[in-house]
């Protein structure tokens, strides 16, 4: 039998670890709402852009020219911009995500070189001996566009210079409080939408548009790119909260059953001490 005296130290440890993940939950909480809403307010800015981004495109290329970042050409290398957490104790998002990364480089034949944002990406494809183009660390918890605008630099040079021929973005979908998406997305080359020829165009451009294209692509690709970091915060934090109120409560069953242990034991003792007393005064008769 485990002596109470250990039993009370395990639960004053079980109680200050519930402290510990009781806190976190609350400042995951908070710092959850304003990610919810920053991904949120920022979806139909970013569908209304690829959509006219996509109307730009069929009818640039119905003038017959093609603006570089929309050029299709044969995929000899790939390029995943891979989008984690910097910190962990969020559940199995990042594990999910690498999951899925990790799947669609097996699956590919031809060579993939990543770009990843957060630390748990990064180490993960450390260890699976990927290629680096690039690493982004200590991300801010509040990101602007100003915070990823060296992740799409880099993304648009290379492929206007053909370093590769595809460019897909990885992260996690924020869904709900509950639910986080793994998710990957093609960014480069844009498909163009295709109009019918009885459609007339919805919108009339000057000078023209592919000049007007020349200018808005780029920012399609930082708005791609800042919207997944903003969907990847907003997932992060949810899962922290969850992972955290499940520790929390865990926590609290495991001081219940020690609580209950404890006093098996204290009563086991005092019978122990009234058996001790009464068999001294029968012997004493």
């Amino acid at each position: 039998m485990v002596s109470p005296k250990i039993l009370r130290r395990r639960i004053r440890s079980v109680q200050s670890t519930a402290k510990i993940t009781r806190a976190m939950e609350m400042i995951a909480t908070a710092k959850m709402k304003k990610a919810q809403d920053s991904a949120v307010a920022g979806r139909p800015y970013s569908d209304k852009l690829m959509q006219v981004i996509a109307d730009l495109s069929a009818q640039a290329a119905a003038g017959g020219a093609v603006h570089p970042l929309l050029e299709t050409r044969p995929v000899k290398k790939i390029a995943v911009i891979h989008i984690t957490t910097d910190r962990g104790l969020c559940g199995g998002l990042n594990t999910n995500l690498n999951r899925l990364v990790g799947n669609f480089i097996l699956e590919q034949k031809v060579p993939v070189t990543l770009i990843t944002v957060g630390t748990k990406g990064r180490d993960f494809m450390r260890r699976s001996m990927r290629e680096l183009r690039a690493e982004f660390t200590k991300m801010n918890d509040k990101p602007k566009m100003a915070d990823t605008m060296a992740i799409s630099q880099i993304v648009i040079a290379d492929y206007t210079n053909g370093t590769y021929d595809r460019v897909y973005i990885a992260f996690s979908k924020f869904i709900n409080l509950m639910t986080q998406k793994p998710t990957m997305e093609l960014i480069l080359p844009v498909e163009p939408a295709v109009l019918p020829k009885t459609v007339s165009p919805e919108y009339i451009f000057e000078p023209n548009a592919m000049h007007v294209l020349g200018g808005l692509l780029p920012r399609f690709v930082e708005m791609q790119v800042y919207h997944a970091v903003l969907e990847s915060k907003a997932s992060e934090q949810s899962a922290r909260m969850m992972a955290m109120r499940n520790a929390t409560d865990n926590a609290y069953d495991v001081i219940s059953e020690l609580t209950l242990t404890l006093n098996k034991a204290r009563q086991e003792m005092i019978t122990k001490e009234l058996l001790d007393i009464v068999a001294g005064v029968e012997g004493l008769k």
